[in-house]
């Protein structure tokens, strides 16, 4: 994740005054720290992956980070199988950095998991130039680019698509 990247989760995640996020991919733990910086004093960030030595790796970097072990929740497991557990309206915002093949059921999941006013984020939606690009790409580029139109065309949705990183398209669920 770029510093760029890192910086607008973090401005996201103070502009909604998020208490409560879901990360859809642990990863090493990058995105989580700057989503923690961004979010109130006493959020919780519910972070899963289906690593679970990615949600380790991520545990250390939180507590190197200077946060305490309450502020986060690590669900092991597929992400469209641990989703359909979380609470409806429960979450200020809902990042998204999984499986490019299944951002459309994140997408459906997230307008369920968050509040009204709340925030859904993708990362990686320019996929190094290929939603672009008008050659033949792999399905996951053909996802995006479903993604992309989806969210564009909601009526449930206020979007905005960030040029940082490798793409970051947010989504204010009204």
């Amino acid at each position: 994740m770029s510093p760029g990247t890192g910086a607008a989760l973090r401005m996201l995640a103070a502009t909604v005054d998020a208490k409560a996020v879901a990360e859809i991919g642990t990863g090493t733990g990058v995105s989580g720290i700057n989503l923690l910086h961004g979010m109130r004093p006493d959020g919780v960030l519910t972070t899963v992956d289906p690593e679970p030595e990615h949600q380790q790796f991520a545990r250390q970097a939180f507590r190197a980070s200077g946060f305490a072990s309450n502020r986060s929740r690590f669900i092991p497991g597929r992400a469209l199988d641990v989703l359909p557990r979380l609470a409806d309206a429960g979450y200020d915002l809902v990042f998204c950095d999984g499986d490019r093949q299944e951002v459309m059921d994140y997408l459906a999941e997230s307008l369920r998991l968050l509040r009204p006013g709340g925030l859904v984020v993708f990362e990686g939606v320019f996929a190094n130039g290929r939603t672009v690009d008008s050659g033949p790409q792999p399905t996951e580029v053909l996802r995006l680019r479903e993604l992309l139109r989806a969210v564009r065309e909601s009526q449930e949705l206020l979007p905005s698509l960030l040029p940082v990183g490798d793409g970051l398209l947010c989504a204010v669920k009204r």
